[in-house]
């Protein structure tokens, strides 16, 4: 199982595209999660039906098995990305980011950097 965290942004796609070798390198099973803590759908990080269709669709256009899901106002991204990871029992979590200043992150947080130290898998960064 790998686990991969999506936006609908150019670093989510590259996540995806990664996730998609490595799934065909391991023979194994996309889980991908798309999250936000907001309590609306009204965030650059959720995706609108149609994106969420259109991933469904070129993930099984290339013949990849996977699930999708979205959670909007339950926890954190990287919570929910963690929490699917540990569940799965997932054997990577893949990434996309973005370069970020150093009070950028201090403000802001970074899902990818919370992530990285606290997932109990490997993880896969990867940039747009």
């Amino acid at each position: 199982m790998i686990v991969v965290g999506w936006t609908p942004t150019p670093q989510g796609e590259a996540a995806v595209e990664a996730a998609v070798a490595e799934a065909g390198r391991r023979d194994g099973v996309l889980h991908v999660v798309n999250a936000s803590s907001g309590d609306s759908y009204v965030d650059n990080k959720i995706a609108s039906t149609e994106q969420l269709r259109a991933l469904r669709d070129r993930l099984s256009g290339q013949g990849v098995e996977h699930e999708v899901v979205q959670q909007v106002g339950r926890f954190e991204p990287a919570e929910e990305i963690l929490d699917a990871a540990d569940r799965l029992g997932a054997a990577l979590v893949v990434l996309g980011i973005r370069r970020r200043t150093p009070v950028g992150k201090l403000l802001m947080g970074s899902t990818a950097q919370r992530v990285l130290l606290q997932s109990a898998c490997p993880v896969l960064s990867v940039k747009a």
